[in-house]
């Protein structure tokens, strides 16, 4: 089994405008008989998931969303070597079968930049293949970096993938990491807290 999370810590990199992380101790071991940590940070942190609700009015929350939809057959598709702020488009995914499985991961080997300056500059997935991703049986779009839209250094501003696969009732995983090497085919799970609301961090794993 391999690990595809970031850990979470404080002061760590978060979506420009996100809240930022801090986890500080509540109780203490040695002061208060059981060691607590206090948690303050966005339901956007981390390697995380988003629900329709995140950018679609009305979509499902969280807490509605079966873990049955991210567990399975995933397709991984390796698209190495884009430059910063490049656009991924059908040619570089490649021959894709007319059906795919639910999960699909694109791996643009963007996770070591994760925590740098640079992770803001990550190529973007283009809406036609969100679209024909979508229409060839995708429902979870994992990808390693912030965004599958574009990221400017204030954040915000359009999110037209994001339209694409939460509006068909999708859901998006972010900030993927550990995904060199993996197999085109593999399982993966993603496990989230069941908040109800717009997204949560997740542990997300590749069986082997």
């Amino acid at each position: 089994m391999r690990d595809l999370s970031h850990p979470l810590a404080t002061g760590m990199q978060v979506y420009p405008g996100d809240p930022e992380v801090h986890l500080q101790a509540a109780l203490e071991l040695e002061r208060d008989g059981v060691a607590v940590t206090a948690l303050r940070f966005g339901s956007h942190t981390g390697t995380h998931i988003d629900a329709p609700s995140h950018t679609i009015s009305g979509g499902r929350t969280l807490d509605r969303v079966g873990l049955d939809e991210l567990v399975g057959d995933a397709l991984v598709l390796h698209v190495p070597g884009l430059a910063d702020g490049a656009t991924v488009t059908t040619e570089d995914l490649g021959d894709l079968p007319d059906r795919v499985p639910p999960i699909v991961v694109l791996d643009l080997g963007w996770a070591r930049h994760f925590g740098t300056a640079r992770a803001l500059a990550h190529p973007a997935v283009g809406v036609e293949v969100a679209r024909l991703l979508v229409d060839r049986g995708m429902r979870v779009l994992g990808v390693d970096t912030l965004s599958p839209d574009p990221t400017g250094p204030e954040g915000g501003g359009d999110f037209p993938v994001h339209e694409v696969v939460l509006g068909a009732d999708g859901l998006i995983v972010e900030n993927l990491a550990g995904l060199d090497g993996l197999p085109t085919r593999t399982r993966i799970g993603i496990f989230p807290l069941r908040l109800a609301g717009d997204g949560a961090p997740v542990r997300a794993v590749a069986f082997d």
